[in-house]
């Protein structure tokens, strides 16, 4: 077997395609909503904030916008 086979047999002989997300410009505007509000590691808060799932369950981990 060659290693293109072995791409092909894996999935990734093609690029994947991006989901449309920029992690790094989410984890950004949250870290900066936990600075500005003093939201505190393990909290109930802190959980929510970085946890949530708003596209499954379309709660607001940054209400105090």
């Amino acid at each position: 077997m060659d290693i293109e086979e072995l791409k092909r047999l894996a999935g990734i002989d093609k690029e994947q395609p991006s989901m449309g997300e920029n992690l790094s410009l989410h984890g950004t505007k949250k870290a900066e909503y936990q600075r500005k509000h003093n939201v505190r590691p393990g909290t109930d808060e802190w959980f929510k904030l970085w946890f949530a799932r708003p596209k499954l369950t379309g709660e607001n981990p940054m209400p105090k916008k």
